[in-house]
Parts: structure tokens; C-alpha cells; sequence
């Protein structure tokens, strides 16, 4: 059974960090991209930051580029998201997803890429 575990979330003031964390199990880490996505109500559900089976290459998106970092260890079979100087507009649920790709492709960005999801952790930022 493939397994998806978010973790990590919470309240914290504007500028503040959080890591998240997503531990995998029941498939063979090292062979999937890892993804983050966030979802906010009433919005679309987001593609935040993405790594390459050994973290070689990442790929974060412009709302978050020099704010957050997308890392991996595929020892603990665990991708994390270390999220600094956040802002409220970061509030939203955030999942992560694994997707059996070719490397050729490179990082997918799309949330319809990914084969499996986690049920999400809640990131809430407050000014």
C-alpha cells in the first residue's frame, strides 16, 4: 500500500518558517519526482516546489523562489519543504505527490502528473 504522510503544519506569524515533511512508504522512493502542491478554498490547487529522484534538480515556483527550499532524503524515504519568511498569502493546505517519471522529462508541474498524494498538512500564516 503506498503511503503519503504530511506533516509539519501549523500557525505561525508572517516571517516566521516552517518544515514540512513527507514520509513515503510502499513504493521505491528513489524512483519517484516529489512533489508540493497547496490548495487555498476557492482556489486551484497550485504547484509550489519539485525535486528529481536524487535531488539533483528542483524546480519551485515564482511566488516562493528564494523563500522556500525543496529537499529530499531518500534514506528516511522523506521529502521536506523548509518554508522561510513566510507571508499570509502562503496559507493553504499543502500536499505532497510522487510521480513515476521519466527523468528525461524533468520536474512535472502539474498536479495530474503525479501517480500518488498524501491527504495534506494546513500551513496557516498570520500578519
Amino acid at each position: 500500500q503506498v503511503q503519503l504522510v504530511e506533516s509539519g503544519g501549523g500557525l505561525v506569524q508572517a516571517g516566521g518558517s516552517l518544515r514540512l515533511s513527507c514520509a513515503a512508504s510502499g513504493l521505491t522512493f528513489s524512483s519517484y519526482y516529489m512533489g508540493w502542491f497547496r490548495q487555498a478554498p476557492g482556489k486551484e490547487r497550485e504547484f509550489v516546489a519539485g525535486i528529481g529522484r536524487n535531488g539533483g534538480i528542483t524546480r519551485l515556483a515564482d511566488s516562493v523562489k528564494g523563500r522556500f527550499t525543496i529537499s529530499r532524503d531518500n534514506a528516511k524515504n522523506t521529502v521536506y519543504l523548509q518554508m522561510n519568511t513566510l507571508i499570509p498569502e502562503d496559507t493553504a493546505v499543502y500536499y505532497c505527490g510522487a510521480d513515476l517519471r521519466n527523468p528525461i522529462l524533468g520536474v512535472p508541474t502539474q498536479y495530474n502528473e503525479y501517480d500518488y498524494w498524501g491527504q495534506g498538512t494546513q500551513v496557516t500564516v498570520s500578519s
